[in-house]
C-alpha cells in the first residue's frame, strides 16, 4: 500500500515513537543552565558598569545637599540673632512725649524717619554711635575723649592739664598766658620775641647783634683790701662778677703792690679775661695791672700811689 494511502493513526503513532526515541537518545539538559548563567553574568556586569558611573554622581549630590543644609541652618541662626526693626509712628511719638513709656525691647531697633527734638535731657545707658556729623550748640562736658582720626576745633579751652603724647603742630599763633616749661631742646625757625629771657646758660652759634645796652646784673662780689694801700687806706667794689667798678683810697705810706682783691660770687670754669679801664687822669698815673684766677682778680701797681689819693677803675670780665 502507498504512503499516501496510509492510515493517519499509524502515521501519528510512528511520529510519537520517533520523538520518544529522540528524547531517550538525548543527553541530560546541561546546556540550558549554562546559557542562562552567561546571561546572568552579562546582566550583572551591565549593572556594575552603570553603578560605577552613577555612584560618584550620587556622592557629589549627597555632599552638595549636606553643604546647602549647613548654609541654610547658618542663615536661619543669623536671621534669628539680628535685631528686628520697628518704625515709630506719629501717634507713638505723641504718646511718648506725654508719658514715660518704654518703647520696644533690647532686641529691637527703633527707627525715626523724621527729625527729632528733645526738649529735656537725654540719657544714653549704653554706647552712642553717630553715622553722620555731630553738632553741639552748647558746651560739651566729657570725662574722657578718644579720637582715632583727625579733628578740627575752632576753640579749645583746657582748664586743667593738657598732655600730648606725640608731636604738636600749630599753624597759627600760640598765646600762653602762663609759663612755658620744656624738658628738652627748643627749636625756632623764625624770630623769638620776648620782653625778658632768663636762662642759666646761653650758647650762640652765630653773631650776637645788640640793639640796646648790655646790663650785667647779679650779686655784688666780696673784696679785701691789700696792705699796699698804706695806713688808713680803704677799698670798695660795686657791680657783679661780669662788670663793675673798684675804688682805691690810698693812705699814708702806700707803696707799689696789690691794693684790692675782688672775689667772684660764682667761680668761672677757666681763668677769665679781665679788662680794666682807669677813670680820670689820676687813675691813669699808676702803672696798674691785674692778677686773675677762676675765683678772683686783684688790682695792683708797679709804682707807689700818692698819699690820700682816690683811684677808680672800671672792669669787664669775659670767660
Amino acid at each position: 500500500m502507498d504512503s499516501d494511502n496510509q492510515d493517519p493513526r499509524q502515521s501519528l503513532d510512528s511520529s510519537l515513537e520517533s520523538n520518544n526515541s529522540q528524547e531517550l537518545n538525548t543527553q541530560p539538559p546541561v546546556l540550558m543552565p549554562q546559557k542562562q548563567s552567561g546571561a546572568a553574568k552579562r546582566a550583572i556586569s551591565s549593572i556594575t558598569q552603570k553603578t560605577s558611573i552613577y555612584l560618584p554622581v550620587f556622592f557629589v549630590l549627597l555632599v552638595g545637599l549636606i553643604v546647602l543644609t549647613v548654609i541654610d541652618l547658618n542663615r536661619t541662626s543669623t536671621s534669628q540673632n539680628k535685631l528686628s526693626t520697628q518704625n515709630l509712628s506719629t501717634s507713638a511719638l505723641n504718646h511718648i512725649a506725654s508719658s514715660n513709656e518704654v518703647v520696644g525691647g533690647s532686641n529691637q531697633v527703633l527707627t525715626v524717619q523724621s527729625s527729632s527734638i528733645f526738649n529735656g535731657q537725654v540719657l544714653m545707658r549704653n554706647d552712642l554711635q553717630v553715622a553722620g556729623k555731630l553738632q553741639v550748640g552748647g558746651s560739651l562736658s566729657l570725662t574722657g575723649i578718644v579720637v582715632s582720626g583727625n579733628s578740627v576745633f575752632d576753640t579749645v579751652q583746657v582748664n586743667k592739664n593738657f598732655t600730648v603724647g606725640g608731636n604738636v603742630n600749630v599753624q597759627g599763633n600760640t598765646n600762653l598766658q602762663g609759663s612755658l616749661s620744656t624738658n628738652g631742646a627748643g627749636t625756632f625757625g623764625g624770630a623769638l620775641s620776648a620782653p625778658q629771657i632768663t636762662t642759666s646758660s646761653l650758647q650762640l652759634n652765630g653773631n650776637l647783634d645788640l640793639n640796646h645796652h648790655i646790663t650785667a646784673g647779679g650779686p655784688i662780689p666780696t673784696q679785701s683790701t691789700g696792705a699796699a694801700t698804706g695806713s688808713g687806706g680803704t677799698t670798695s667794689v660795686n657791680g657783679s662778677d661780669s662788670s663793675g667798678t673798684v675804688t682805691i683810697n690810698s693812705g699814708n705810706g702806700a707803696y707799689a703792690g696789690c691794693y684790692i682783691t675782688v672775689n667772684f660770687v660764682s667761680p668761672f670754669n677757666s681763668t677769665p679775661h679781665v679788662l680794666l679801664t682807669p677813670v680820670g687822669s689820676s687813675s691813669s698815673s699808676l702803672s696798674y695791672y691785674v692778677n686773675r684766677s677762676t675765683n678772683s682778680f686783684s688790682v695792683c701797681s708797679s709804682n707807689s700811689p700818692a698819699a690820700g689819693q682816690t683811684y677808680v677803675y672800671d672792669y669787664f670780665i669775659v670767660d
